[in-house]
């Protein structure tokens, strides 16, 4: 009897929890402990910006399908417009610096990259899956999140809408 007791105060305190709450800002991303490549990405390069963090790692396949996209967005070179990765590895080879500067080569990204091999922005915005992409206003709030690939068009949807707001 003692044991069923706390297996329902258990499960009723995990009940009470309430939901996982996912940071509503950006500032995760500007704490990137390993390190940064194509440049450092910091609170004035996002102020009164729409930005697109796309957390990704290099040799997964659904993550090499939206950089294209995001490579267009780039190239448009929207002064209201800031897109930074963040490579989260799958594989041990996945963690290797130089691995991820030639992939970035390789696939054109050119965009500041945080290397988050310590899942500490993963898990600041309960990321479960590659590649997730998270919307932030101008404001700097997260108005929305993607997660999967082939999506481009609400991606496009999603940026035109953030970047005619005022």
């Amino acid at each position: 009897m003692r044991r069923l007791m706390i297996l329902a105060a258990t499960i009723a305190a995990l009940v009470g929890a309430g939901p996982v709450r996912t940071p509503a800002t950006l500032a995760p991303v500007y704490g990137a402990s390993q390190g940064w490549l194509n440049g450092r990405l910091t609170p004035r390069d996002t102020a009164g910006k729409v930005v697109i963090v796309d957390v990704f790692t290099f040799d997964c396949y659904n993550c090499k399908n939206v950089v294209p996209n995001l490579r267009a967005l780039d190239a448009k070179k929207s002064a209201d417009l800031v897109i930074v990765g963040i490579h989260s590895p799958e594989t041990p080879f996945e963690t290797n610096r130089a691995n991820v500067v030639e992939n970035l080569r390789r696939q054109g990204i050119t965009w500041p990259v945080a290397i988050d091999n310590s899942f500490a922005i993963w898990h600041a915005y309960n990321i479960d899956a590659w590649p997730t992409q998270l919307f932030f206003d101008r404001t700097g709030k997260l108005r929305a999140t993607i997660v999967g690939d082939s999506q481009d068009d609400e991606v496009d949807r999603i940026v035109q809408k953030l970047l005619a707001e005022r």
